[in-house]
């Protein structure tokens, strides 16, 4: 055999097993090429998967923060209910009165006309005496009821500090209202009681009367004109606040 054709074969040989390994290697980086696809791909889906994971997260905080606010807003309403029923806690009022809608429809009573040589604290003025109180007490006991349920419907946690110290401030003034009122109760009931008794509209220190036209302007008076001056005058001089002075 010629030496060029062997040569010529020797070549040939080269170059087919340069162009296979060449093709070997575009295979490799083909390959190579598809992984770091497929890995680029799951890289994404990682991705993808942890903003929905985050957004799920986001969503359940929210979730919580509304029922968290609805818990804060149930408390608010069960503290105010506590503290009206503390504070008109009386013999007249009680839990039953204040779950009720109370609807009374108050008479205006006119003044008491005094007839010629009537005797003083007779049975028609004591009826009247007796009306005037009774239409008072319902008028407070409405007044309490309604304020529960405004309190109640009203209470509410608002994020803005400016907000709460109104509701709070409001709800105060409102408390301190009913809680005069709770004791102006009282002093209605006492007042029935002296009637029931037959001493009422005489005066606790004097025993002197205490008079229609005083009465009808303060029907729970306990005191006789001069007796509650001089009891003022007392206060005044020794600034003593203590109840029997009231």
């Amino acid at each position: 055999m010629p030496k060029k054709k062997v040569i010529k074969k020797a070549t040939k040989k080269k170059v087919a097993k340069k162009t296979a390994e060449k093709k070997i290697a575009k295979k490799k980086v083909a390959k190579k090429t598809a992984k770091k696809k497929i890995a680029k791909k799951k890289v994404v889906k990682k991705t993808a998967n942890k903003k929905v994971a985050k957004k799920k997260l986001v969503k359940k905080a929210a979730k919580k923060k509304v029922a968290k606010k609805k818990v804060a807003k149930n408390v608010a309403k069960k503290n105010v209910a506590k503290k009206v029923l503390k504070i008109t806690s009386s013999p007249t009022l009680n839990k039953k009165t204040l779950n009720k809608n109370i609807k009374i429809e108050l008479k205006p009573i006119k003044p008491y006309v005094i007839k010629k040589n009537e005797s003083y604290m007779n049975k028609s003025q004591l009826e009247h005496f007796r009306n005037i109180l009774l239409n008072w007490k319902n008028d407070l006991i409405s007044g309490v009821s309604k304020t529960v349920h405004y309190m109640q419907d009203e209470a509410s946690n608002f994020p803005d500090p400016n907000d709460r110290a109104t509701q709070e401030s409001e709800f105060g003034l409102e408390l301190r209202t009913r809680d005069r009122e709770r004791k102006l109760l009282r002093k209605i009931d006492s007042a029935l009681d002296r009637i029931s008794n037959g001493s009422y509209g005489y005066c606790e220190d004097t025993g002197e009367e205490i008079g229609i036209r005083r009465l009808e302007a303060r029907p729970v008076a306990t005191l006789c004109l001069e007796a509650q001056e001089r009891r003022e005058h007392t206060e005044r001089q020794f600034k003593d606040s203590d109840d029997r002075y009231r």
